[in-house]
């Protein structure tokens, strides 16, 4: 089997990315449209819950079998946060609108990505070390960011979806606390140290 070589593999990444960009282009229109699908089931069954509409009708009965044990994950973690069942459909939509959002990001930013890699192979070994440092750097600063996302939504630092973020940024923010004082409850050292690895990367970038 022959080997496609450089420009094989550059074509087959320009494949991927037209290819993403096309799911990404779909896929709003399809997060769109959920999202005003929710919106509806949630103002209906909201009506239910709160009693607007007869919970005992032909549409409070569809609401309370079909939709309402849909809602019983959500509506558990309401009620144990202190909210009201009734909120539970809202909550719903929120949390459809959200994952959405950071869904067509992520493609986005898959594509970025891609897209970029497929511009430094095209360049040379120089364009490519300078790529592998722009996600050395944006891997720390992602890692940054869902620490500093975990402690105002209040994870636990020992679930998985966080716990990756620790080894790689306690390492440099460590040090910082030292020097930099906290003001009133406020922890400056996260933003201090996002701007002092967008700093530390350009320097390394320029002189490569």
């Amino acid at each position: 089997m022959l080997r496609q070589g450089p420009r094989g593999d550059l074509s087959r990444v320009n494949s991927i990315v037209t290819a993403l960009t096309a799911t990404t282009a779909v896929l709003r229109i399809a997060a769109f449209a959920a999202a005003v699908v929710v919106g509806v089931v949630a103002l209906v069954d909201w009506a239910v819950r709160t009693r607007r509409l007869n919970p005992f009708g032909g549409v409070g009965r569809f609401m309370r079998k079909n939709v309402d044990p849909l809602l019983a994950p959500i509506e558990h973690r309401v009620v144990r946060a202190g909210g009201r069942p009734s909120s539970a459909p809202a909550w719903a939509l929120v949390v459809v609108v959200i994952g959405s959002l950071v869904l067509l990001w992520a493609l986005q930013f898959l594509t970025g990505q891609l897209s970029a890699a497929g511009d430094a192979f095209a360049l040379g070994p120089r364009s490519v070390l300078r790529l592998v440092v722009h996600w050395t750097f944006l891997l720390l600063e992602i890692a940054l960011l869902v620490r500093v996302v975990s402690t105002w939504v209040r994870i636990s630092p020992y679930s998985r979806w966080v716990r990756w973020s620790y080894p790689l940024t306690e390492w440099f923010l460590r040090p910082l606390r030292r020097i930099i004082p906290t003001i009133g409850m406020l922890d400056i050292t996260p933003i201090v140290a996002y701007f002092g690895l967008s700093l530390l990367e350009g320097l390394v970038v320029g002189f490569i």
